[in-house]
């Protein structure tokens, strides 16, 4: 009996001990054999209003890693959400599993019954491995789904907006550490050419930067090299260019003791979520090595806002709008930071979290 209780004890320390970190509200685990659905989904905070993040559907290397990589997601998403003026917790999902290969109908729909039984606490949208025909699919059995394609009334493909807030926070970097916005002949290294990162290469070669690519695809590495007269490099390289602006656009924790020791770059600003492996950690590291780090729930909220704008009644133009605005946020982070000597990551967290207080307190009164 002893040892029963012993091992209940460590099955609960594995995912209240995670929770309690972050302070959590709820995570549901979703099962489903005859579709092969696995699925988490983790609900971080609602106290803005209900939470809303993607359905990142990937192979994880074991359901531990799953579940650390949605808890910190959903917390940056309340993050996001607060430090843009939404209305709107942080939520988060994953699908455990190689999407190539476990993409259905049926998982799907199922995934979307999961998503309706939390009763509009959590709402979800397209993410790494998910589609926008994907969020059709869950919309079949719940409302609560946004990042449908815009035939169907949603605001499709959110991308561009996500760019553009990237490419509007680098300029606002720019404008801190060198005094003008303009990227004209700055040196860029964007890791990552997805949706996200080749809109932002397209930016960027516009505005005259040189720019330099990389990614794991051969392909859209050659093909993004050809379009844009950027220069290709292998990921290996990336941490050791020469260059201004390093911006992260692929999967997360890239920013490690390792590679932040190896950065020849002012400044770090890119798309990716949970660039740094360990915030405490590497925030003040990045830091003390002289470089300017927009934090990435900051930087990359345009896709937020998009879907968030979907949820209110989609218009791309006040979507395009309201991601200009991560411009102005970025410059009060950064000035925050200097002038009260701490690392950026502690500084936007501090306004996100001073936001959240605050509507606490709005909605406890009577």
């Amino acid at each position: 009996m002893n040892e029963v209780k012993e091992q209940v004890g460590l099955e609960d320390a594995r995912i209240f001990g995670p929770m309690s970190e972050f302070d959590h509200e709820q995570v549901m685990l979703c099962n489903d054999k005859s579709t092969g659905l696995k699925a988490i989904i983790a609900i971080h905070n609602t106290i803005l209003g209900p939470g809303l993040g993607g359905t990142r559907f990937y192979n994880y290397k074991s359901e531990n890693d799953a579940l650390n990589d949605v808890l910190r997601l959903s917390r940056g998403m309340t993050y996001k959400a607060a430090i843009s003026g939404l209305n709107l917790g942080g939520a988060k999902a994953v699908i455990i599993g190689d999407p190539h290969k476990l993409k259905s109908e049926g998982l799907f729909r199922r995934f979307g019954r999961f998503i309706e039984n939390l009763n509009g606490k959590y709402i979800t949208a397209e993410d790494v491995g998910t589609t926008t025909r994907d969020m059709e699919y869950i919309s079949m059995e719940t409302k609560h789904v946004v990042g449908l394609p815009e035939i169907k009334g949603g605001g499709g493909d959110p991308s561009p907006v996500t760019a553009y807030g990237v490419f509007m926070g680098m300029k606002a970097s720019a404008k801190f550490v060198y005094g003008s916005d303009s990227l004209k002949g700055k040196t860029v290294a964007v890791q990552g050419i997805g949706k996200v990162g080749w809109h932002l290469v397209e930016y960027l070669n516009k505005e005259g930067a040189k720019i330099y690519v990389s990614d794991i695809h051969e392909d859209r590495l050659k093909q993004a090299a050809s379009e844009f007269d950027a220069i290709a490099v292998s990921g290996a390289d990336l941490f050791d260019l020469n260059i201004d602006i390093l911006a992260p656009c692929a999967m997360g924790a890239i920013l490690n003791t390792d590679t932040i020791g190896r950065l020849k770059c002012a400044i770090v600003a890119g798309a990716a979520n949970n660039q740094l492996e360990h915030e405490e950690i590497h925030g003040p590291l990045i830091k003390d090595k002289g470089i300017t780090y927009v934090p990435d729930f900051l930087i990359n909220a345009g896709g937020l806002i998009n879907v968030y704008s979907e949820h209110t009644g989609y218009n791309r133009e006040i979507a395009m709008g309201d991601a200009e605005k991560i411009y102005d946020t970025t410059l009060l982070i950064l000035k925050k930071a200097y002038n009260e000597n701490i690392h950026t990551q502690k500084a936007a967290i501090m306004l996100a979290e001073q936001r959240i207080l605050q509507m606490k307190n709005v909605r406890a009164t009577i």
